[in-house]
């Protein structure tokens, strides 16, 4: 039996999703503990995007194989009771053999969150990236729609990233302010490794006036790492949801309420 979950999480402490061999906490190696507790069994599970140490997210997809009979109340139930409280289970669902939480995705919803102030904030520390440059919301507005569409966004991702191709389209690039935050919404057919983090760092630098409006074109068009600057801070950065073809009925669950 093959069953997805919806999955949110605050990354803070986490040292990113993927299990690794040394002894560190991740939000996979988490998920599996407790599934496995549930299960009476040993669980893999696969997740439809992957992220780095300090990022959060509101709706992460998973789904992992299993013999174990269980109703969806108690996966959802029974493996949040078995994980720490800074992972939780939203809902859980069999789903035919054929869906896959990662290569079955058609859309990838990311929002980076930045607090513009002097000071750096305190209870938001890590749920936030922080800038004391006062940025300029309307400016990194312009420079987004030079990155609408389909591009080669080889000058905006990590330069360790091991996807083969580096063309993504991206459907959505929005900033707008709310007080003294500046919210970046992204959507993509799907995100390069650092590629939201990569393109928040040239849209703050642009914001800050340091770089002219069309210099995100500018940088697009090197297809170089090198030329993209700063990348910025983890904090900010929420995986807000995930988008599949509509017949797998996979739930469209609204994200959590931020305090944005």
């Amino acid at each position: 039996m093959r069953i997805a979950m919806g999955i949110e999480y605050d990354g803070s402490h986490f040292c990113g999703w993927q299990a690794q061999k040394q002894d560190v906490p991740t939000v996979q190696g988490t998920l599996e503990a407790g599934l496995s507790q549930v299960a009476n069994a040993e669980i893999k599970v696969i997740c439809a995007g992957r992220t780095d140490a300090g990022v959060h997210a509101c709706g992460q997809v998973i789904h992992f194989e299993t013999s174990a009979e269980r109703s969806e109340r108690s996966w959802v139930h029974g493996t949040n009771a078995n994980i720490d409280k800074t992972i939780s289970v939203r809902w859980a669902k069999p789903v035919v053999g054929d869906f896959h939480a990662r290569f079955g995705a058609v859309r990838r919803r990311y929002r980076y969150v930045i607090a513009c102030r002097e000071v750096r904030p305190t209870f938001a520390a890590r749920r936030v990236a922080w800038d004391h440059r006062e940025l300029d919301e309307q400016r990194m507005q312009q420079a987004a729609q030079y990155l609408l569409g389909e591009h080669d966004f080889n000058a905006y991702r990590a330069v360790a990233c091991q996807a083969h191709s580096s063309v993504r389209t991206l459907y959505q690039l929005d900033v707008h302010r709310q007080k003294d935050l500046i919210i970046i919404d992204l959507e993509a057919n799907a995100f390069l490794q650092h590629m939201v983090r990569n393109i928040a760092g040239v849209l703050m630098a642009i914001g800050a006036g340091e770089q002219a409006v069309d210099w995100s074109r500018e940088v697009l068009e090197t297809c170089d790492r090198t030329q993209g600057g700063v990348t910025a801070p983890p904090y900010g950065l929420y995986f807000m949801s995930v988008e599949y073809p509509p017949e797998f009925g996979i739930p469209q669950v609204p994200p959590t309420r931020l305090v944005w």
